[in-house]
């Protein structure tokens, strides 16, 4: 069991979920191709898994708390449960700690599952990811939307085409 990792860490937006900007609705939740797939894998052999997302909707004032719940709980009835959801629910602006590319949303992470940042894995869709994972020590890996910024793909360290190309990176 010691080659997999602690944890995989997964943006959710984008990544996890077709991106629907400022979703506050739990019945426009799409899983990403191959999502349930990976995550049963996951679960399967034993490694932990948890969501760090930013949801500037809230800090904005698109969305409240509850919606993004809504939503979230909509992500778990569709891929099963996560040990552990870090919400980031500030504005931009707002300078707080936890936003992505920050890395407090995954080092709480890791210590919500006990797992160590450099046996966690973040995958997610943009360079604030990628940048996150690389500033708590983590490994990042990058599975780019069309929405990708092609200067993102070519400088993340390493990048999947899909989840299921991730996961055989990850294990």
């Amino acid at each position: 069991m010691d080659h997999y990792p602690d944890a995989v860490l997964f943006d959710r937006d984008g990544t996890l979920i077709r991106d629907v900007p400022y979703n506050g609705d739990p019945d426009r939740v799409r899983p990403m191709p191959g999502a349930r797939e990976v995550l049963r894998v996951l679960r399967t052999h034993g490694v932990r898994t948890g969501v760090v997302s930013n949801q500037s909707g809230i800090g904005r004032g698109l969305l409240t708390h509850e919606q993004v719940d809504a939503v979230n709980a909509r992500v778990e009835a569709l891929l099963g449960r996560f040990s552990t959801w870090q919400v980031c629910p500030h504005h931009p602006d707002d300078g707080c700690a936890c936003r992505k590319p920050a890395p407090t949303m995954i080092h709480q992470a890791c210590e919500a599952l006990q797992a160590r940042p450099e046996r966690t894995y973040v995958i997610g869709d943009i360079e604030a990811d990628v940048k996150a994972a690389l500033a708590a020590g983590a490994v990042p890996i990058l599975v780019p939307t069309p929405e990708t910024l092609p200067d993102e793909v070519d400088r993340a360290p390493f990048t999947a085409p899909d989840l299921a190309s991730a996961l055989a990176m990850v294990l």
